[in-house]
């Protein structure tokens, strides 16, 4: 069978796709609450409505994310996905809450269960939409550097794996008769996804006060300015910083004082092409000095270096 590429599996059409799966997991999810009265499969359900609530705030995030750059927004718009992440783990976080409290309330009265063969059937077909979006997801966020794919993708995955716990779980009441098992899954649900929340919350913060590059692409960095370094050539105050799907670098470049505009700006130009090259869609910005100026120190934090000079 013939898989789409990552390239054309955009943002916005995997999102939109999210949008439809999440509405018929709900269906199939809530159905097999409603015929077996498990709270495990309820945990569940709740989720879904969560997967629906992030992918509509994801989509609308990703399309602010790719407006161009305005007047009021000259570095453009590509930090709007971070919030799609923070909002996602919130949603995450506050269901977290609410399946605790169900599974404490069922905890205190027990209720049997009923057609648990259908409602697992149900459960089971959900999980595999689920698990074939989130791999596509999860595939395509890395070519498009997509933090609000890369969070929804595994909010699904942990969705799906949550939904294979229930399964197995009440499988296990099926077998066993303990219906105390019912309450206790959808206690673990509860913590697995409270986590999952947590975690994309903090990665969304980091993200929106511009977290340095990952430390395979300064590594990149370093090793494409050496290249350039010699004695009296020194580059030094490298500094990265990530912007939903763009990547910055900044750096000093000190030239003899003798050289001519030409052959500085041709020296920069190299630079900037290099590190294109070795980071694709990196956008440099490079500050030229003369070897006997230091520039004065503006007090901010560097927030992310390729290495000394």
């Amino acid at each position: 069978m013939h898989l789409p590429s990552p390239q054309s599996l955009t943002p916005q059409r995997l999102l939109r796709a999210s949008v439809v799966v999440a509405g018929l997991t709900i269906l199939l999810k809530t159905a097999a609450w409603y015929i077996t009265g498990s709270v495990g499969l309820l945990s569940d359900a709740m989720e879904s409505f969560v997967n629906l609530a992030s992918a509509l705030f994801g989509l609308a995030m990703v399309s602010i994310a790719l407006r161009p750059a305005d007047e009021d927004h000259p570095y453009g718009h590509h930090k709007a996905e971070y919030f799609s992440s923070g909002f996602e783990g919130a949603l995450i976080i506050g269901a977290a809450i609410s399946i605790l409290w169900a599974a404490g309330h069922r905890a205190l009265h027990p209720q049997p269960l009923h057609q648990l063969g259908w409602g697992l059937g149900l459960s089971a077909v959900s999980s595999a939409l689920n698990g074939a979006l989130a791999w596509l997801m999860l595939r395509s966020a890395r070519v498009h550097r997509s933090i609000a794919l890369e969070a929804d993708g595994q909010h699904l995955l942990t969705d799906v794996w949550t939904s294979i716990g229930v399964v197995a779980g009440l499988g296990a009441v099926a077998l066993t008769g303990w219906l105390w098992l019912d309450p206790l899954i959808a206690a673990g649900v509860a913590l697995n996804i409270l986590w999952q929340g947590a975690q994309m919350v903090w990665r969304s913060s980091q993200g929106l006060m511009d977290e340095a590059l990952e430390p395979q692409l300064l590594a990149d960095i370093e090793k494409t300015l050496n290249r350039f370094r010699q004695p009296h050539i020194r580059i030094d105050h490298v500094a990265t910083r990530r912007g939903g799907q763009r990547r910055f670098v900044e750096l000093h470049v000190h030239l003899p004082g003798q050289w001519t505009l030409a052959r500085a700006a041709a020296l920069r130009a190299g630079v900037e092409a290099a590190l294109l090259q070795a980071v694709p869609g990196l956008r440099a910005s490079i500050q030229l000095l003369p070897s006997d100026v230091e520039p004065q120190p503006d007090g901010d934090a560097v927030d992310g270096a390729a290495g000394p000079g």
